[in-house]
């Protein structure tokens, strides 16, 4: 029960069968996407690889500074996949948010889960805390990607009505509260669904990896449910450090909405 069935070479090259697929049915309809398609196999294939080796070093060697290091790379990562991902111009004191909000919200999350909820030792054990901080990284991540997309677009299609409050005698704060509002419920819906879903439409990764080791689905449920929580703790508390300083980068000192 305790040996996890290991995976043959081959048996892994098979699945990419399912790429194979992909792209048939996207040369079939047309769409132009068999070069991404591609690229992202191959960059997802070598990454993947370079992780494997580099968690297997580490997991034999663990030291603090390993530790750190490799989390501070995942933050330098997901705050510059952010800023990539955005198709909109981010000016330099939305990405300075955008960095603080990422990089608290998430130590904040990880710091808690490892000191309070799990509690391992060393703290710094990597076979615990670099999957943990992996995913607690990686979703908020793309809740502060969906939050900055719909915070920037809600200034330029609803100018006129902010600036109209504006003139009326409002806040900042008051003029864009339902543009900071919806910013955060599409930031953080992605995650409730999850939630919803979570056990009955299907098993998330967490569990499927625990149960795949061996470990009772009794284990692994609670290991779940644990992540899951951190997860939309750490969710919520990135995006609405965002958000809470984020909007504020739309107007000036005047109180005046910014070109």
């Amino acid at each position: 029960m305790n040996d996890m069935l290991d995976i043959t070479f081959w048996q892994l090259l098979s699945a990419y069968v399912f790429i194979v697929i992909l792209l048939v049915i996207v040369r079939w309809r047309k769409i132009p996407r068999e070069k991404e398609i591609l690229i992202a196999s191959i960059r997802m294939t070598l990454q993947l690889v370079l992780v494997g080796y580099l968690l297997t070093y580490v997991f034999e060697n663990v030291h603090v500074v390993y530790s750190i290091a490799i989390l501070v790379v995942m933050e330098v990562f997901a705050v510059h996949n952010i800023f990539s991902r955005s198709k909109l111009a981010l000016s330099r004191e939305l990405k300075k948010v955008i960095a603080l909000s990422m990089v608290t919200g998430t130590l904040v999350t990880i710091i808690y889960f490892d000191f309070i909820v799990i509690h391992f030792s060393p703290w710094y054990d990597p076979r615990y805390l670099i999957p943990i901080a992996g995913m607690i990284i990686g979703n908020s991540m793309t809740g502060i990607t969906l939050g900055v997309s719909s915070l920037v677009e809600g200034f330029k299609s609803n100018k006129h009505l902010v600036e109209s409050a504006l003139m009326l005698g409002a806040t900042p704060n008051v003029a864009s509260k339902k543009i900071v509002n919806h910013a955060f419920d599409s930031a953080i819906l992605p995650t409730i669904n999850s939630m919803v879903g979570m056990g009955i439409v299907f098993l998330p990764g967490m569990m499927t990896g625990v149960i795949l080791s061996g470990a009772s689905p009794l284990d692994a449920i609670k290991y779940q449910i644990a992540i899951m929580l951190g997860v939309t703790g750490s969710v919520s508390l990135t995006v609405i450090l965002f958000l809470y300083f984020g909007y504020k980068t739309f107007f000036n000192k005047e109180a005046q909405m910014k070109n």
